[in-house]
């Protein structure tokens, strides 16, 4: 799980131009983003790519889960009809085996 982190680690652009990425990189590793300014004004958020990938998963989640609730919101459980695992399978001619 990402923690949320006040964006208060920062660097200027500066930095960049004058040889310090690596550092600036290795920063990041360890302190898990850094927020670089120009101008006196954020510009960008660098993370590591596991943090950026971690992010970009919850926010699928988060979207699928918007998803499955609008869906959700139109349906009458009461009158919908349901099919089993078995009917699904045999429709979309997908072969399942429950072999535990």
């Amino acid at each position: 799980m990402i923690a949320i982190t006040p964006l208060n680690h920062t660097v200027p652009i500066s930095d960049f131009n004058r040889g310090k990425a690596g550092k600036i990189f290795s920063d990041v590793k360890t302190s898990g983003l850094t927020v670089v300014m120009k101008n006196n004004a954020p510009e960008c958020v660098l993370l590591s790519p596991d943090d950026y990938s971690k992010l970009i998963e919850r926010l699928e989640n988060a979207e699928l889960l918007a998803m499955a609730s609008e869906r959700l919101k139109d349906i009458n459980l009461e009158s919908t009809e349901t099919f089993s695992l078995d009917e699904v399978c045999k429709e979309a001619d997908v072969k399942y085996s429950n072999k535990n």
